[in-house]
C-alpha cells in the first residue's frame, strides 16, 4: 500500500471508531431514566391592572396632574378621560373643559419609510373638540398637557367644531407656553 492510501484507510477507520463510540454513548443517554411531567402546583399568574396614566385637572386654578384610570396608554384614552372627568364630582378638582366634548384626534406624523434613517420623531396631534362658547386658556393648557406626556407631540393643534358653522382653528400650542 502507498502511504496515500494508508492514510485515506486510517482516516477512514478512525471515522468508524468515532461513529460507533457516539452511537454508543448516546445509547446509554446519562444514566437517568425520563420520567412524565408532573404538576406540582399552579403556575404563577399576574393580573395587570389596566395602565393608570395622568390626566390635568385644575386646583385652585392652576394645573395638576391627577391619576385617571385609562383603558390604554395611548393620547387619545388619555384625553377620553380628560373630557370624562367634566361628567364627574371632582371634589377640590376642577375642569375647563365642562360643556365641551372630544371628538377625537389626528396625527400629522407620516409612516417610516423602508429605508428612512430611524431618528426621534415628533410630529403635530390635531385635537377636535365640539362645544358652545369659547374653550378657555386653562381648557387648552389641559388639552394640550395632557398630550404632550407623549413626548412624541411637538405641538398639539385644537381644532373647534361647531354645530352650525365651520370649525375653528384655536391655534397651535405647547404645554410650557399655556401654562
Amino acid at each position: 500500500m502507498t502511504g496515500r492510501r494508508l492514510l485515506g484507510a486510517a482516516r477512514s477507520g478512525a471515522a468508524l471508531l468515532v461513529t460507533a463510540v457516539a452511537t454508543a454513548v448516546a445509547a446509554a443517554g446519562c444514566g437517568i431514566a425520563p420520567t412524565d411531567v408532573q404538576e406540582r402546583a399552579k403556575p404563577p399568574t399576574v393580573e395587570v391592572p389596566p395602565p393608570s396614566k395622568t390626566i390635568y385637572l385644575l386646583k385652585n386654578g392652576q394645573l395638576a396632574l391627577e391619576p385617571a384610570d385609562v383603558e390604554s396608554d395611548t393620547v387619545e384614552s388619555l384625553l377620553t378621560a380628560l373630557f370624562a372627568a367634566s361628567g364627574q364630582p371632582l371634589g377640590d378638582r376642577d375642569t375647563a373643559l365642562r360643556g365641551f366634548t372630544f371628538e377625537g384626534i389626528e396625527d400629522s406624523l407620516n409612516p417610516v419609510q423602508r429605508d428612512e434613517v430611524q431618528l426621534p420623531r415628533t410630529s403635530t396631534l390635531t385635537v377636535f373638540v365640539k362645544g358652545q362658547g369659547r374653550l378657555s386658556r386653562l381648557g387648552k393648557a389641559q388639552i394640550v398637557c395632557t398630550a404632550q406626556q407623549d413626548a412624541a407631540f411637538e405641538q398639539v393643534k385644537i381644532v373647534h367644531q361647531y354645530e352650525n358653522r365651520p370649525s375653528r382653528t384655536e391655534g397651535r400650542f405647547i404645554c410650557g407656553d399655556l401654562r
